[in-house]
């Protein structure tokens, strides 16, 4: 059965408002900073997994609808791409939506991976826990790293911001 207890929020530090960020092969390489946002409907890749896997712009198909970006600005697609995503022993494969906007993650997962793998993600308990080989297996997520996005992401929020002294005209 697919639970969680207190027991497996004994490694996390509580109390937390924090994101699930955790790590995942995608393609050949283990990437960090892939957010699972249970509440998102498709999977986003962000140029710099993009430039990474090394992939070219004729290696994406076509995707016309538009998203919100983290900064609240609709954008279109680049495009998506279909790749493998493994979690230890198991693999999946989804389909990524391209964008070329910002985001402190490196890439997005979402329901459809999450469906795919059978799984069930939990922010309080900072895990995400799927039924593999008849058990349970769980992605553990990172705190740290999770907090470091936070971090970059209100900094690039600041520096973007007119100055105070600049709005009073001073």
């Amino acid at each position: 059965m697919l639970g969680f207890s207190n027991e497996d929020k004994i490694e996390t530090i509580q109390p937390h408002n924090d994101a699930l960020v955790v790590t995942l092969r995608i393609g050949r390489y283990d990437m960090k900073k892939v957010l699972v946002d249970q509440g998102n409907a498709v999977e986003v890749m962000y140029l710099d997994l993009y430039k990474g896997l090394k992939l070219k712009p004729e290696d994406l198909t076509a995707f016309d609808s538009p998203l919100v970006s983290f900064e609240g600005k609709t954008v279109t697609s680049r495009g998506q791409i279909r790749l493998l995503i493994q979690t230890s022993s198991d693999i999946v494969e989804v389909d990524f939506i391209m964008m070329d906007a910002y985001s402190p993650y490196t890439t997005i997962v979402a329901k459809p991976w999450l469906h795919a793998l059978g799984a069930v993600s939990f922010t309080l308990h900072q895990k995400v826990k799927y039924p593999s080989e008849g058990r349970v297996k769980e992605i553990l997520g990172n705190q740290a790293m999770a907090r470091q996005c936070m971090v970059f992401d209100i900094s690039r929020q600041l520096s973007s911001e007119p100055s105070t002294s600049t709005k009073n005209g001073l």
